[in-house]
């Protein structure tokens, strides 16, 4: 009593598709199949070890607080 038997799933396709038509469940089971090729995508990067990156951000920080160079800015009001 637990469980449905083949024509209970049957009935219930039957009614998805005419409900939501043939062209709404393609789309939704490619959306569905991108998204979990994401995700898998996703995984397997966040798998492999990080290399260390470098940047050229990293190096003019270094470079400014290696010189001690100071910015003088004015701020100006408006009035």
């Amino acid at each position: 009593m637990g469980s449905f038997s083949i024509w209970h799933w049957l009935i219930v396709l039957l009614i998805v598709v005419m409900v939501f038509g043939t062209k709404k469940l393609k789309n939704l089971g490619s959306d569905l199949g991108g998204a979990v090729k994401g995700f898998k995508d996703g995984m397997k990067d966040g798998a492999a070890p990080e290399q260390p990156a470098t940047s050229t951000a990293g190096q003019v920080t270094q470079q400014v607080t290696s010189e001690q160079t100071t910015i003088d800015v004015q701020a100006k009001q408006k009035g």
